[in-house]
């Protein structure tokens, strides 16, 4: 079983900044790829940043994330502390949303790692409780 726990959220001005983070445990096979989600009140649920480590030789990592954060946000995981974070850079009110801390196995081989960094909503079976990043004009 994988717990997420996701913390950093806040309220922030645009043009501000924040950095989610996700404490995880559990099955580490279970947590290959991890990934952020948000969801906006009324709207869908929306893939933001994945990346995928794999864990037994060869090593190697693969992320990825939507068009509308690249530039501005940045994942990154810390395998040793298993955490994920989330660098938020230049906050605007579009970015207003619960965000969600999701992990998954991706299967454990090189097309889940496509799966993963490309945000492939059923690579992800494990989810957090969200934390909720509100960002004024």
């Amino acid at each position: 079983q994988v717990q997420l726990v996701e913390s950093g959220g806040g309220s922030v001005q645009a043009g501000g900044s924040l950095r989610l983070s996700c404490a995880a445990s559990g099955s580490t096979d279970s947590r290959r790829c991890m990934g952020w989600f948000r969801q906006a009140p009324g709207k869908e649920r929306e893939w933001v940043a994945s990346i995928y480590t794999s864990i037994y030789p060869p090593y190697y990592t693969k992320s990825g994330m939507t068009n509308s954060v690249k530039g501005r946000f940045t994942i990154s995981r810390d395998n040793a502390k298993n955490t994920l974070y989330l660098q938020m850079n230049s906050l605007t009110p579009d970015d207003t949303a619960m965000y969600y801390c999701a992990a998954g196995s991706a299967s454990g081989t090189q097309l889940g790692a496509l799966y993963c960094s490309g945000g492939s909503s059923s690579t992800f079976t494990h989810w957090g409780q969200g934390t909720q990043v509100t960002v004024s004009s």
